[in-house]
């Protein structure tokens, strides 16, 4: 059988291994113990955007979700049930929301092209565009537009989070949940915060703020 691509994943496993073990005989053996991560991590599936590596972080110290322009859409139980996860039986202390400049479905929703399935995923950006199209019509150069789309789509997200059983019920029990919104570069590696954490529902209008009494 020819030595494909595929194979040499594989050989790369053995090596990657083969280096854990001589830095601590134990590191497997303590990673199967169990985990107990402090952030849940809500990223772009992009394969430009590792989130461990980029954060420096180590297997068992982020709890990760990644899909198409990383968004949060409260008819999605796979999103839905990794947060209720790492809320309620991880209890990470730090959900965040990191998008990244250049992203194809932030690109995607500004356009009218027909793409099939994706249609349906990128209307939900489409809907961040139209919240915010006096901001970004105000915006001439078109990759500017782009990038600031990008944080709009971010943030718009955060508040999503936020408007969530799960984040409002972890604020109401007083458990120190914190959500954020960042966003990461492609051509320089930075991560820029947004400046846009919450720490409860205060910032939510008052239609979105739920009575779990």
């Amino acid at each position: 059988m020819k030595n494909t691509y595929y194979h040499q994943l594989l050989e790369n496993n053995k090596e990657w291994v083969t280096q854990k073990l001589e830095q601590d005989k134990d590191y497997f053996k303590t990673l199967a113990e169990g985990q107990s991560p402090p952030v849940l991590w809500i990223g772009c599936a992009d394969s430009r955007v590792p989130a461990n590596q980029i954060t420096g972080t180590l297997p068992g110290e982020m709890f990760v979700h990644r899909n198409i322009a990383n968004m949060v859409v409260h008819t999605d139980m796979n999103m839905l049930s990794v947060l209720d996860y790492a809320v309620n039986f991880l209890k990470v202390k730090h959900i965040i929301v990191c998008g990244h400049y250049g992203c194809g479905g932030v690109q995607a929703a500004m356009q009218n092209k027909s793409l099939g399935l994706i249609n349906k995923w990128v209307r939900n950006i489409k809907e961040v565009y139209k919240d915010n199209k006096t901001e970004l019509k105000k915006i001439d150069n078109e990759r500017e537009r782009f990038d600031r789309l990008v944080e709009l789509n971010v943030i718009a997200q955060v508040y999503d989070l936020a408007k969530t059983s799960t984040v409002q019920q972890a604020w109401k029990d007083d458990t120190g949940l914190e959500i954020h919104g960042w966003v990461y570069g492609l051509k320089d590696g930075l991560i820029k915060d947004l400046r846009v954490s919450m720490d409860s529902a205060a910032h939510l209008d008052e239609i979105f703020t739920l009575d779990l009494d």
